[in-house]
């Protein structure tokens, strides 16, 4: 990658805005993923989320639970701190639609029937992300400056 690809991966034009995306985003992000790859927070783990998403045709189960886990995890991770903030947006925002199609679209919109509003917003949040950049609080910001 030259000079000013990487510039324009990491610069953002926006304020202090997407840091309240990027906050709550990231966490919610690192502990979904967290709960798939390691149980935790009342997760299954690799091995119980594999066998879920096996169950419902996402084959093979264990590959792509570590997939979506790790997508969440270290994408969450990376949103958190602003660093490579759009290409983790984009990749959370795909990892999103797989759950909106694959998951909760047939029972609607509301959370209370499992539905899709959560995973809506989240894809939402990560698309604006991945527009915006990370803003002047991030790590991509620093990067930035270093490039110019």
């Amino acid at each position: 990658m030259n000079k000013q690809t990487l510039a324009t991966l990491f610069t953002s034009h926006s304020g202090f805005a997407p840091l309240a995306l990027r906050i709550p985003i990231g966490i919610t992000f690192i502990a979904h993923g967290a709960q798939k790859l390691f149980g935790a927070f009342g997760g299954y783990g690799l091995e119980g989320t594999g066998q879920w998403m096996a169950s419902i045709g996402l084959e093979p189960g264990y590959f792509m639970a570590l997939m979506a886990g790790s997508a969440e995890f270290i994408g969450g991770l990376l949103m958190l701190l602003g660093l490579l903030t759009r290409p983790a947006a984009l990749v959370l925002a795909v990892t999103m639609l797989v759950a909106i199609f694959s998951v909760h679209f047939a029972n609607g919109l509301f959370m209370a029937n499992n539905g899709y509003e959560f995973a809506l917003a989240l894809f939402a949040a990560s698309v604006s992300l991945a527009l915006s950049g990370a803003g002047r609080l991030g790590v991509d910001a620093f990067i930035a400056k270093k490039l110019a």
